[in-house]
């Protein structure tokens, strides 16, 4: 029996890697997705005090367990498919999306050594994934046979495009500073206290990568369909956007996914600027905290932000949101990248 363990968490063999890959994937999932349901939890609460009311605090404990009331509530309600829907690609969408959602989060380094798949092109992965992503919600709208999921589908495409091209840019300033496309190197590149961080370094380049964390933080509301970006779930004219005709089950998949790739962007936001898992000062009791604590307090705190932006900034007009995305943060990004390319040949290597 004993060696049959030892066999099979030998890395070194192909049985001994899968069987670890695998408890490491179930491992993370499963606590993203607890992490998941209190983080929604948060949001509900934050958006219902700016509001002046309680918000959920009836089931468990302040309310602790309305995440799972709900959650039980969308498994047991029947799933209705519309009569003129594909039914097939219908029901497939939300687990694509639901799928390159958690697929993404290979690739997030939560703690030294802490991630699943530690590559040396991890920025490209995330590119890929997050492009791929709008798929499901396409399909979503299409699939449907109404005009208003499939208005909302083609409205979520086009942000999602707008925007991605301003947070590659921005990537593209990190990448150059940092030297690297590894996330894990990133990090570690701003080690020694908070005036390394990209995004608020004692430098002079932090006058530049200050606003490119504002465009990035701004973009990854629109990249998500955050408010006051939601104009693909926009009630007031298409009844709740391309997830309109879902229900149950499939339409829970969607939310999952969608507060997946929520948190995902809050992560990249502490990865890139605020310098991921390390202590802000580098002395106790600061560096007594584990990495992982500092790493999820730090998203806390993007998601808090995220949540009170939801609460409190009017939805913009779609026009308005592309002009954002086009004419304002293009330019700006494009310009970042001239900048930082600059600094890091000239002042940085002279100084090297």
């Amino acid at each position: 029996m004993a060696d049959f363990f030892a066999q099979a968490f030998d890395t070194s063999t192909p049985l001994g890697w899968s069987v670890v890959t695998l408890l490491k994937v179930l491992g993370f999932v499963v606590v993203l997705l607890v992490s998941l349901a209190f983080i929604l939890l948060a949001d509900r609460k934050i958006w219902a005090a700016v509001q002046m009311r309680k918000g959920p605090n009836v089931v468990g404990a302040f309310g602790l367990l309305q995440s799972f009331a709900d959650f039980l509530k969308f498994v047991f309600k029947e799933i209705v498919i519309p009569a003129g829907a594909d039914k097939i690609v219908f029901v497939l969408a939300p687990f694509l999306s639901l799928v390159l959602a958690f697929v993404a989060w290979a690739v997030i380094p939560v703690a030294p050594g802490w991630v699943i798949s530690d590559l040396n092109v991890g920025i490209l992965y995330l590119l890929a994934m997050s492009s791929l992503g709008v798929y499901g919600i396409i399909l979503g709208g299409w699939a449907s046979n109404s005009k208003y999921p499939f208005l909302g589908a083609l409205r979520s495409t086009a942000q999602m495009v707008s925007y991605e091209v301003s947070i590659g840019f921005v990537i593209v300033t990190v990448l150059m500073l940092a030297g690297t496309m590894n996330l894990s190197e990133i990090v570690e590149a701003q080690a020694g206290g908070f005036w390394h961080w990209y995004g608020i370094a004692l430098s002079p380049i932090t006058l530049v990568m200050l606003p490119m964390m504002v465009v990035f933080f701004i973009s990854a509301l629109a990249e998500t369909n955050r408010p006051p970006f939601d104009l693909p779930e926009a009630e007031s004219e298409l009844v709740a956007g391309y997830q309109v005709e879902y229900s149950s089950t499939l339409y829970l998949l969607y939310m999952i996914g969608e507060y997946l790739n929520i948190v995902l962007m809050c992560s990249m936001v502490t990865i890139l600027f605020l310098g991921g898992w390390n202590a802000p000062i580098e002395v106790a009791p600061f560096n007594w905290i584990p990495p992982f604590f500092w790493f999820a307090i730090k998203v806390l705190m993007v998601f808090f932000m995220f949540s009170m932006v939801k609460a409190i900034v009017p939805r913009y007009r779609y026009d308005q949101l592309m002009r954002l995305g086009w004419k304002v943060f293009l330019p700006l990004s494009m310009g970042a990248v001239i900048l930082v390319a600059a600094w890091v040949v000239f002042v940085q290597g002279a100084a090297v």
